[in-house]
Parts: C-alpha cells; structure tokens; sequence
C-alpha cells in the first residue's frame, strides 16, 4: 500500500464515500501526496452517480487535522525548493476551492484540534460537526504565516463582526461549541456519541437530486436527531471584539485604540501579550488580506492567499518562527523586522 493510500483512507457508504484522514502520529497533518489523494478520491465521488455524499473524518485521538505539514515546508524552504513549497500551497488551495465547489454535499466530523489545512477542508462543507473536544485556531502569525485556506474570506460571510480581525490576529482558540457560536462549524455534537453518528451515515439512504443543497438537506434531515441545533447566545465578549476590531485597516490604529482599554483591560492586555509574540510582518499581511478579500468571491480570495503565501514562504520570518516554535522549540523567534511600525507592505504581491 503506498504512503498516500496508507494516510488516507476510503470506504464506500451506502449513499456516499467516506475519506478518512489517517496519519494520527503526526495529528493528520497533510502532506502533498494526501492532498492528492483526497483530490482523486473527490474525483471519484464526483463521476459515481451512487455517490450522493462525501463524508470527512480522521483517526487518532487528538484530532481532524492540525494543518500542512510545516515541518516539512520548512525543509523545503531552507533548501530554497520555493517550487516544491508552491506546489504544495497550489494544490491545498486548489482542493479547498473544489470542496467549496462540489456538486455534492460534504459532511465533516471536526473532533479534536481542527486548525489550518483542517479548517480548509472543514470549511466548504455544507455540515461541520464540532465535539466536545473540538479546538479550532488560526495560530499561523505566530510562527510567522498568515491564515489561510479561503479564511481571510470566508470568515466574513460566517462569524461576527470583528471576530475575522480578532481570531486571524490573535489566534484565539476556539473550543467546543464556541466553534458553531462563532461561524466555523454548523452542528455540534458529543464525542461519545460520534461512532453512533457515523453508523446512522454508514446506512443512511439517498438519492442523488443533482443539486446539492436539496440532497444536503435531506441528509440533514436524516441525522438531525444526533446533532445540537441550537447555537449559543451572544457573549459579553461579542460587543468588545466589535468595538475594537471590526472594519480596521491598520493594525497600528487597533493596539492605540487597545490602549485605551477601560473596563476589559484584561482582555486588551492579553491581545497585547499575543500580538507581541508573533510576527510583525505576518500580522500587516494577515489584516491587509483580510480587507482585500472581505466581500471577494471564493477562487478570488484563495488566488490571493496563494501570491500571500509565496511570499510569506520566502520572508526570513517564516523560517525564524518555524524554528522557534516547531523545531528548536525555544519561543525565542528574531522576527525581521521586530517592529509593527517597520514593516514595508509595498513588497505584498497583491
């Protein structure tokens, strides 16, 4: 059995296809030969007409899927290999835009960490099922990234106001159901009653209605009794992540307007304490994008996230924060420059 078919498994559903993330050891991080697999397996579902769904999941206790595999980026990246390193972005981008696309409808069970390349294929499904022990995170300024995977678009049309300039920013970790009260994912559900879900999908019965949001709503229908519909109500902390994040363009304007923090002083110094960890060139670009594909179509916002990410691959500071935070693991990361006030935004490709 090849690598590929090793980390990525198939099984053929009564009604759809189910693709089974399989590389635990490493938290179903991806590597360019699974994306290719998943891309030929979506292939498949696409031609079958017995294939009325398709059904995302993992193996391993710790979660969906934690990302790309960085580590390897990084090889590539040291090596100068920039070919290799933007072949892998194109071709994530590529299969989070057809899964955005897809003529069928894709569940995605989400238990556990659920973060970069995780969110990308979580994030075309019409349903997104969160656990108990979901943790969804757009960590990437921290080692010296942006978020991507469509979320400097997507996140627009799902979350609250201000909630995309916050969680792209600070990396703020989602868990449980926060992650359907704040847009990135549909449903919720315990995982102890996870296998049950997946033996009411093993035998649900659909017919292809060759439209997907009528097909998706029947199998919604079918399993709606295993999942949590209600979302819930805003927090305190809803009306703070507005006042201070929505519609902003210079990340200057929002740590001055932190500043003058008054009764959630807590909560703007622990914005501070993030945003001084990560990369100061990553956090410019991070909320540039963000403001140049609010309101953008899909394939326009992963076609920009794919010129950020060459360039965003090629700065020392992805390397540095790789280093820092991966490998070397002393959270000590020499960001170049090391200043919000120093970074030049005229070399973004877009």
């Amino acid at each position: 059995m090849s690598e590929d078919s090793q980390h990525v498994l198939s099984r053929r559903l009564r009604s759809g296809l189910a693709i089974i993330l399989n590389r635990p050891e490493a938290i179903n991080s991806l590597t360019e030969s699974m994306i290719d697999r998943i891309d030929s397996l979506l292939d498949e579902a696409e031609a079958d007409e017995r294939c009325c769904f398709v059904l995302f999941y993992a193996t391993g206790s710790k979660g969906f899927c934690a990302g790309g595999d960085i580590k390897e980026l990084a090889r590539l990246a040291n090596l100068k290999q920039y070919d290799k390193v933007d072949s892998f972005f194109q071709k994530e981008y590529g299969l989070d835009l057809k899964i955005h696309l897809f003529s069928k409808p894709v569940v995605v069970i989400a238990d556990g960490i659920t973060m970069g390349g995780g969110l990308g294929i979580a994030a075309g499904a019409d349903i997104r099922i969160a656990t108990d022990r979901t943790r969804m995170a757009m960590p990437e300024t921290r080692i010296g990234f942006f978020p991507d995977v469509g979320s400097t678009g997507w996140m627009f049309t799902r979350c609250p106001k201000g909630y995309p300039e916050y969680l792209g920013l600070t990396g703020y970790d989602m868990q449980g159901t926060e992650c359907v009260r704040l847009g990135f994912a549909t449903h919720f559900i315990l995982h102890d009653h996870v296998q049950g879900l997946l033996d009411v999908l093993e035998s649900v019965g659909l017919e292809d209605t060759q439209d997907r949001q009528v097909t998706g709503k029947a199998l919604l229908e079918q399993i709606s009794g295993m999942l949590d519909f209600h979302i819930p109500d805003r927090f305190p902390m809803d009306a703070w992540v507005k006042e201070y994040f929505s519609d902003k363009a210079d990340i200057k304007d929002i740590l001055a307007f932190l500043s003058r923090c008054g009764d959630q002083e807590e909560r703007c110094n622990e914005v501070f304490a993030s945003i001084a960890e990560r990369s100061p060139t990553a956090l410019v670009l991070t909320l540039k994008l963000l403001r140049y594909n609010e309101g953008r179509s899909i394939a326009d916002v992963f076609a920009t996230e794919l010129k950020a990410a060459k360039y965003m691959s090629r700065h020392p500071d992805y390397l540095e924060g790789i280093r820092a935070r991966l490998i070397e693991r002393d959270n000590n990361p020499h960001w170049q420059p090391d200043r919000i006030e120093l970074v030049d935004p005229s070399g973004f490709l877009f």
